[in-house]
């Protein structure tokens, strides 16, 4: 048994549904690594749980299992919006949130995270990054006003399988654009922040200005 396998052995079991979602994302969809998977997804729901946000914004919504996660803390009349620029998803992530029943607090918006935010988007208490790793500067730049003081980020790939150190990737535009994130949220004072060493990377990120 390897230590990762220990960890999910020890951790909460992902419900049906969740499940349900990691083993058709392998069957069907390209890439299916990016899915948050049965330990960050019990992460970021006891995450959520602990926070009790009333609206969670999530850049990147893939098959919606992360999405599920985040919502099982939401608050009773929470609400969740997710936005997926990959318009080829949207069948897939539909049918996958039907499944649950936290659907009815999920709203999926397909198209870019940029226009959205830059629009009448609201508050949010928590919100949750993993969408174009290139971009993750622009999105901490346009999420900080929608933060209230004390409010969460939570960023995800942050380690990015260990290119983020590799001199290998000095080129690769993504590593380069997490770079930056990484570079540039460690010298920003209005944040408090730590990187947990979780699948790919998980920066906890707490808005104190």
């Amino acid at each position: 048994m390897t230590l990762e396998e220990y960890i999910s052995v020890h951790s909460t079991p992902e419900n049906e549904v969740l499940e349900s979602i990691v083993r058709d994302t392998h069957i069907h969809i390209l890439n299916p690594h990016m899915l948050s998977g049965h330990v960050q997804g019990r992460v970021l729901s006891m995450i959520s749980h602990m926070i009790r946000p009333n609206r969670i914004l999530e850049l990147g919504t893939f098959t919606g299992y992360s999405a599920l996660c985040l919502a099982e803390g939401l608050s009773e009349e929470g609400e969740l919006v997710t936005i997926e620029h990959n318009d080829e998803l949207e069948d897939t992530i539909r049918r996958n949130l039907a499944k649950s029943p936290l659907s009815s607090k999920i709203r999926l918006i397909i198209g870019d995270a940029k226009e959205y935010l830059s629009g009448e988007a609201g508050l949010f208490d928590l919100v949750f990054i993993d969408a174009d790793k290139r971009e993750y500067c622009a999105y901490l730049d346009l999420v900080y006003p929608l933060i209230p003081v004390g409010g969460f980020i939570l960023a995800d790939n942050t380690l990015w399988d260990g290119h983020i150190i590799d001199p290998a990737y000095d080129k690769d535009k993504q590593t380069l654009g997490l770079r930056a994130f990484n570079d540039r949220l460690a010298a920003d004072e209005r944040f408090e922040k730590v990187i947990l060493p979780l699948r790919d990377g998980l920066t906890l990120i707490r808005k104190i200005q």
